[in-house]
């Protein structure tokens, strides 16, 4: 049972946006000693400290609201991974999770680096990073075009190497620019050129709930309550009455391959719905992850229920419609000629996993040195290599098994629908070893491009 010494209001959650901060603390910190250490960003209306509602004791978990975004975003990039008290474990910091972000975002989140802003049409790329550089370092600029004509839309986007970059930008230019957050491309753009326009739309019609990406509102997704759909589609909504952690789901429905990712849907509090979102990069994959675990029982006794839910592809046309048919009439035969759903679970869980062909898990001309241990999940990490995958993410085990090869691997972070990642390593060296071998190698039909993040 959870308990809390404060509950916001809905209304004033997201007040600003990306104003809220989630952390996850040691159970013997307490709300002044947080106060202490965060006041010194700027001012925080509310520190929510999650409570057993028995003991009355911490659960490791609190909230802190700031009165500005670039407070906040301050704070994260500054305190995350810092020991508020001598003896305990590094903190974590989280930008907390809203009604238009399906999770919680961390400082690595490239969605908190980009603004969009309207421009005059004479603008040119240097005029907008003129503009705009006096708010922090930029990483880039892009000036929105017409795919015909080649003119400027009057549309723009600035990515900074830091989220309070993006915010300060936000709070402080000039307002003409009506700059926000940039959405990612919706399902109904029709070009690349279209990228953020109905993300600009969205956002001016005043309901700061609606978002552009398909997924955000995934968390909103329950079963039975017709939101769900009968269409096939590469993305699978997970729910389950026993608690699961993310770890578990992850490790289930990636035993069949393709899995883009895995995501644990959270309240406004931040606490397991029981729910996960699961993306295939194929149709294959999802639908037979879908025939398999559907009603399987993980952990045993408990029965999972699998259901599609929009991926945000138009399949309206009959070409699409026969193309879907015929994937799905092929992997229902796999499904039905292959082995059950429980031989798909691997023997630590109690079962045989079926036997397949022995295929090389890492493919690539590189010259990989050994495989070498991870470093501990709490090592401090020196360096981040910024990689893009192209056409696609691999996953995450694979990219833990190529980088881990060069030493200190701290963890390998894939940002939840892009086509980049993060390489977190505890020593600089082994980061750039790591990237002077792979940049714009490929692996697994994948091509990295690898980058230093300071």
């Amino acid at each position: 049972m959870e308990d809390c010494s404060f509950r916001p209001s809905t209304d004033s959650l997201d007040d600003p946006p990306n104003s809220r901060l989630f952390l996850v603390i040691s159970k013997s910190i307490s709300e002044d000693v947080i106060r202490e250490h965060f006041s010194v960003y700027g001012e925080i209306q509310d520190i929510w400290m999650v409570k057993d509602k028995q003991t009355k004791e911490s659960k490791g978990v609190s909230f802190v609201k700031f009165a500005k975004s670039s407070q906040a975003c301050t704070a994260m990039e500054e305190m995350h991974g810092k020991c508020l008290v001598e003896g305990t474990k590094p903190i974590k910091v989280f930008m907390a999770q809203s009604r238009s972000s399906g999770s919680h975002r961390d400082v690595e989140d490239e969605e908190l680096t980009r603004i969009f802003v309207m421009i005059p049409k004479t603008f040119t790329e240097d005029d907008l990073k003129e503009t705009f550089k006096e708010y922090g370092d930029i990483e880039y600029c892009i000036i929105i075009k017409n795919k015909t004509t080649g003119e400027s839309k009057g549309l723009g986007y600035v990515r900074y190497h830091k989220p309070s970059q993006a915010a300060t930008a936000i709070e402080n230019c000039d307002k003409t620019f009506r700059a926000i957050l940039a959405e990612p491309r919706t399902k109904n753009s029709s070009n690349d050129n279209d990228y953020f326009s109905n993300a600009r739309s969205d956002h001016m019609t005043g309901d700061p709930g609606m978002s552009a990406y398909p997924f955000a509102d995934a968390s909103n997704y329950t079963m039975g309550d017709g939101r769900g759909t009968d269409i096939i589609t590469r993305c699978l909504m997970v729910s389950s009455r026993a608690s699961v952690t993310q770890e578990q789901i992850y490790g289930l429905f990636d035993l069949i391959p393709g899995m883009d990712y895995c995501e644990m849907q959270r309240d406004p509090y931040g606490f397991n719905k029981g729910q996960a979102m699961i993306r295939y990069n194929n149709l294959g994959s999802a639908v037979y992850a879908k025939e398999k675990l559907n009603g399987f029982e993980y952990p045993p006794g408990n029965r999972l229920v699998v259901a599609y839910i929009d991926d945000g592809e138009d399949r309206s046309s009959p070409v699409g419609k026969m193309a879907m048919q015929l994937v799905a009439a092929q992997m229902m035969s796999m499904v039905w000629n292959g082995p059950t759903g429980p031989q798909l679970m691997k023997t630590s869980a109690g079962f045989t996993a079926p036997s397949v062909p022995q295929v090389p898990r890492v493919q690539t001309d590189v010259a990989l040195p050994p495989l070498k241990k991870l470093a501990p999940s709490d090592s401090w990490v020196k360096e981040r290599l910024f990689v893009v995958f192209n056409p696609a993410p691999l996953p995450v085990d694979v990219l833990e098994d190529v980088f881990c090869r060069f030493g200190s691997l701290v963890e390998v972070y894939l940002v939840p629908g892009r086509n980049v990642g993060y390489m977190k390593y505890a020593e600089r060296k082994n980061a750039n070893d790591a990237m002077a071998a792979l940049h714009g190698k490929v692996v697994n039909g994948v091509k990295l491009k690898d980058s230093r993040i300071k």
